[in-house]
């Protein structure tokens, strides 16, 4: 067991190695993130922020160290344990937004509650589908996302409109912690600003914790805390993922 504490996240003397590297892409000595918090990761490209994201929703784990994510000691749990940890607790904004694209726009933004009953009961207990899809065309809507997009494929919608849909399925059924890699890259500036009030909104709402990666230094401002990747990660693998 791992004792409760008030931080989310909690890393120590963590390092990750990618096989056959020889050096790790993460070297944490200690980062805590608090909950409620909105923390702004930046970092140069191969800095390890997108390697740091995965360890935090336990995509990957830890070659050494100690992780605890919602006082959830990751490394002790099975993979498909950590799956179910995911599904239950965090909302995560893939890079490459990893929609269905044989489902339409309210299916994947729904795909959470399928998976997750937690995320589900907290649309609201014993949701109905037509109670789950008002609150994801909520979410839309809120996102800027027109309502007569909502029953197609997700394939027939630009770049913008799908990471619309993939923020709208991260935020469904209030997760503790959001996560967010470079969500906003796709987005104009008034559909950014949209989708930076909804998230923050949301996560205000229930105390959620926010850990967002962005190259869009305008956006900085609104955050809590910036940690500047590169100054608290010991890496020397040069050219790693970031």
């Amino acid at each position: 067991m791992t004792e409760t504490t008030s931080n989310v996240v909690e890393l120590t003397n963590a390092k990750f190695v990618w096989p056959d590297a020889e050096k790790p892409t993460i070297n944490i000595p200690k980062l805590h993130i608090a909950t409620g918090e909105h923390v702004f990761i930046k970092g140069p490209s191969g800095c390890g922020k997108s390697t740091l994201l995965a360890l935090l929703t336990g995509i990957n784990t830890l070659t050494s160290g100690t992780l605890s994510v919602l006082n959830t000691d990751l490394a002790s749990l099975r993979a498909s344990q950590r799956d179910k940890f995911r599904a239950d607790h965090i909302g995560y904004i893939f890079q490459q937004f990893n929609l269905l694209p044989y489902l339409n726009v309210i299916e994947n933004v729904l795909i959470p509650c399928q998976f997750s009953q937690v995320r589900k009961d907290r649309v609201a207990p014993n949701a109905s589908m037509s109670s789950l899809v008002d609150q994801a065309t909520t979410l839309l809507v809120r996102l800027h996302l027109p309502s007569e997009l909502h029953d197609k494929p997700v394939s027939e919608l630009s770049i913008g409109q799908q990471q619309r849909v993939a923020a709208a399925r991260a935020l469904i059924g209030q997760p503790e912690l959001v996560i967010a890699d470079e969500p906003t890259s796709a987005l104009d500036h008034d559909n950014r600003m949209a989708f930076i009030e909804l998230l923050m909104e949301q996560a205000n709402q229930v105390n959620a914790t926010l850990v967002f990666v962005s190259h869009d230094p305008t956006l900085e401002s609104l955050f809590d805390r910036t940690i500047h990747l590169p100054e608290i990660n010991q890496y020397s693998n040069i050219g790693a993922l970031s």
